[in-house]
C-alpha cells in the first residue's frame, strides 16, 4: 500500500506534497455516463481524497460500450449509475469517500453539497445543467471543468472565477451542433481524451499548478485528426449576468429550470413532480404486473409494455421511454400514478 501512488509521485509537478493535497481535496462530478465514470476512475486511481457523484439515471445496455465503470450485471439490474460506480470504485480504492445522490442536479439541490467541494467536473450532456454549475461557480468562487463529447469529437475548457471568461461568456464561440450521442453516436476514444483532459487540469488544480491550465477553448475531431485551441480570453464580459459587475445567477432560479424534459435524442420524456413523491413500489408492482413486465429493486420501478417502458424513481421522478411528445407522457403519467 505505501507505494500506491509511488509513480503519480515521482512526477515532479505532484510529488509527495501535491500527492498530500490530493487527499486533502474534494471534488463534485455531475453525470456519471461516460465522461463521468472515466472521470471518477482516474481520481479514484489517483487518491483523491473525497468523490461526490450525481446522476439521475441507471444503467442501460447502450452505456457499456463506452462507461467503463459498469457491467452487464449493473445493466439487468438497472442499477442507478452511481450505485453501480460507488461499488466499482470502492474496489479500486476503499481509501477514498465516495458520496452518491441519485438525482437531477438542480439549483435546489447542489448549493446545500457544495461546502466542501474544491472543483466541480461537468459530465452531462444538458446545457441547462451546465450554466447552473457555471453560476454556480461564480457564486461560490469554484472552479469547473466543461468536457462535452459526440462522434468522434470532443471540447474542454476550464473556467477558474474572477481568472477566466465563464461558460456563459463563451456563448458565441461553442460550437452548437445539435448533435447528440442518440442521433450521431460516439466512440470510446473521444470519450478518453476528454475525460484525459478533464481529469488533468483537475489534478492541477488539486495540486496548486495553476500555472498549468489551460486557459483556451479545446476542440478535437479523434477520427479526422482534427485539433484546435480556441483563444477566449478577451471573450470575458463586463455585462456578464454570470460573472460580470452585476452578476444575477439567472440559472439558479428554479422557475427558469425545464420541470419536463425531453431527454436529447433518446425517445424519452422525463417528469418531475413539484416536490419529492414517495410511491409504494409493492403496492404499484401488483397493480402493473397484470398489464405488463415489472422489474423493481430499492431505487427505482420499470414497467414495460409493447409500446413504451415506464421507469419511476424512488423520489417521484419519472422516465418514459419510447415517446417523444410531452402531451403524451403526461396521459401515461397520469395514468399510472395519477
Amino acid at each position: 500500500m505505501d507505494d500506491r501512488y509511488s509513480r503519480q509521485q515521482l512526477f515532479r509537478p505532484i510529488g509527495e506534497n501535491g500527492q498530500q493535497l490530493l487527499r486533502q481535496k474534494h471534488v463534485l462530478i455531475v453525470g456519471v455516463g461516460a465522461l463521468g465514470s472515466a472521470s471518477a476512475e482516474a481520481l479514484t486511481r489517483a487518491g483523491v481524497g473525497k468523490l461526490t457523484l450525481i446522476d439521475r439515471d441507471y444503467v442501460e445496455w447502450s452505456n457499456l460500450q463506452r462507461q467503463q465503470l459498469y457491467t452487464e450485471a449493473d445493466a439487468i439490474e438497472k442499477l442507478p449509475k452511481v450505485v453501480a460506480a460507488k461499488t466499482r470504485l470502492h474496489a479500486i480504492n476503499s481509501d477514498v469517500q465516495i458520496e452518491t445522490h441519485i438525482l437531477d442536479a438542480s439549483s435546489e439541490v447542489l448549493p446545500s453539497l457544495l461546502e466542501t467541494v474544491d472543483v466541480l467536473i461537468d459530465a452531462t450532456d444538458n446545457f441547462d445543467i451546465r450554466f447552473i454549475l457555471n453560476d454556480l461557480s461564480a457564486k461560490y468562487k469554484i472552479p469547473w471543468v466543461y468536457g462535452s463529447c459526440v462522434s468522434s469529437y470532443g471540447a474542454v475548457y476550464t473556467v477558474i472565477p474572477d481568472e477566466t471568461p465563464c461558460f456563459h461568456c463563451l456563448l458565441d464561440v461553442i460550437p452548437q451542433s445539435g448533435m447528440t450521442c442518440d442521433t450521431a453516436g460516439i466512440i470510446s476514444p473521444a470519450v478518453q481524451i476528454v475525460a484525459a483532459y478533464q481529469v488533468a487540469e483537475v489534478m492541477k488544480l488539486l495540486t496548486n499548478n495553476n500555472e498549468a491550465i489551460h486557459k483556451k477553448y479545446k476542440t478535437f475531431d479523434v477520427w479526422q485528426n482534427q485539433h484546435f485551441d480556441i483563444n477566449v480570453e478577451k471573450m470575458r464580459n463586463e455585462n456578464c449576468p454570470c460573472c460580470g459587475k452585476n452578476a444575477t445567477h439567472p440559472y439558479l432560479a428554479y422557475e427558469n429550470q425545464t420541470k419536463l424534459d425531453i431527454l436529447c435524442g433518446r425517445d424519452a420524456v422525463q417528469i418531475r413532480p413539484p416536490k419529492a413523491v414517495k410511491y409504494d413500489f409493492e403496492a404499484l408492482k401488483s397493480k402493473l404486473e397484470s398489464q405488463g413486465k415489472v422489474q423493481s429493486n430499492p431505487y427505482l420501478l420499470s414497467y414495460q409494455t409493447d409500446d413504451f417502458r415506464f421507469v419511476l424513481f424512488q423520489d417521484g421522478r419519472v422516465v418514459i421511454h419510447g415517446v417523444k411528445d410531452e402531451q403524451e407522457a403526461k396521459k401515461i403519467y397520469y395514468q399510472l400514478l395519477g
